[in-house]
């Protein structure tokens, strides 16, 4: 039976006259409680001591129809505060949000007590297989599969090992967790691990300076992976910033999967390897005195626009910065110069240790 409107305000009354036990209360934190009442766009729950806790409409689709549809008066629920003080009176709630954080904390205990678990395969792509840990999506990326599931294909033919890849869909694998950051929901799990390969064994075998030959095996936003060729239960980081002398911002620019690179070690860390391809090619900094001088006239394409002003490709491998105080607004800016446009420019300043040059738009 619904709460009258007369009980819902004594629930009000009552919850705001405990607001010295709902000041405890901060917003992210985990609480449970036992529900109330289910209405159509509200889910009402009894927090004890720190009052009503209340699940709105728009968090009861975040959830999910089904789950919402499961649950029943009575029912002990996790939810995450979102205002521990509405104008209702009542502790705000999201309960899709407080399911994604305990997921993540029982990962976290599992990858740190780095038990072997079990999970289903869901599906795949060229880089590595997709499962799913406590409904979070998890990563097994190639390098991480054990030998008997190891695609030993000649060439790296990207469709072999994809068929390769998708022979393992459906199947149950033992994997162990081996990195995650649930800010970027990332969660990279190892079947090789799990099946005793001693990953640091083998780095073991390389050192610092050492320059290596690679094969792209991944690619994300941060960074590029490298698969060794000598030793592929062997990979290796290369961060963006050390892919190329001038910024980027995107790995697809410079590398494409399957790519065979050359890389120099740069750090040995935690079990892992850490790599540099652009100390392997020429610093054009070095020289950035032979190509340009101040106050020269130059061609520049817009590259990127950033709060600071925008970032321009010149020729050489070199990048120019104009500053938005040239124009008075980033929106200005937007409007004087378009991405990938090319223009003349001015150069004001050459700082080769800062690997800078400071540009100013010449009368167009």
């Amino acid at each position: 039976m619904e709460i009258s409107s007369k009980q819902l305000h004594i629930l009000n009354q009552l919850a705001k006259s405990n607001a010295p036990l709902m000041s405890l209360l901060k917003v992210g934190d985990l609480v449970e409680g036992k529900i109330l009442e289910k209405r159509t766009r509200m889910i009402l729950v009894d927090l004890g001591k720190y009052g009503i806790g209340a699940i709105y409409g728009l968090e009861l689709l975040n959830a999910g129809r089904d789950f919402i549809k499961n649950l029943k008066v009575g029912d002990v629920i996790p939810g995450k505060v979102i205002n521990s003080d509405n104008e209702d009176g009542f502790v705000e709630l999201s309960i899709s949000e407080a399911g994604r954080q305990e997921a993540w904390q029982e990962i976290s205990e599992l990858k740190e007590k780095e038990e072997v678990i079990k999970v289903i395969i869901s599906g795949f792509n060229s880089g590595g297989l997709i499962a799913k840990i406590k409904d979070v999506s998890a990563f097994l990326p190639v390098s991480q599969l054990a030998a008997e599931h190891y695609p030993r294909i000649a060439g790296a033919d990207k469709n072999q090992i994809s068929q390769a890849l998708q022979k393992l869909v459906g199947q149950e694998l033992n994997i162990k967790i081996i990195d995650i950051n649930p800010r970027t929901n990332k969660l990279i799990i190892s079947e090789k691990e799990a099946a005793g390969v001693n990953l640091k064994e083998l780095i073991k075998n390389y050192q610092i300076g050492q320059i290596i030959e690679g094969i792209i095996s991944g690619i994300a936003d941060f960074g590029v992976f490298v698969q060794f060729t000598d030793n592929p239960a062997v990979e290796g980081l290369i961060y963006i910033s050390e892919i190329s002398h001038r910024l980027i911002d995107n790995p697809k620019e410079i590398v494409k999967l399957d790519q065979v690179i050359k890389a120099k070690i740069i750090e040995i860390k935690e079990g892992k390897i850490f790599l540099s391809s652009k100390v392997l090619e020429p610093n054009p900094w070095d020289k950035v005195g032979d190509y340009y001088k101040e106050k020269q006239t130059v061609k520049g394409e817009v590259y990127k626009f950033y709060p600071f002003g925008a970032v321009i490709n010149l020729e050489h491998d070199l990048q120019g910065q104009i500053h938005v105080a040239e124009f008075g607004s980033l929106e200005e800016i937007k409007k004087q110069l378009e991405l990938n446009k090319k223009y003349s420019f001015i150069i004001e300043s050459i700082q080769p240790q800062e690997k800078r040059i400071v540009l100013k738009l010449a009368s167009q």
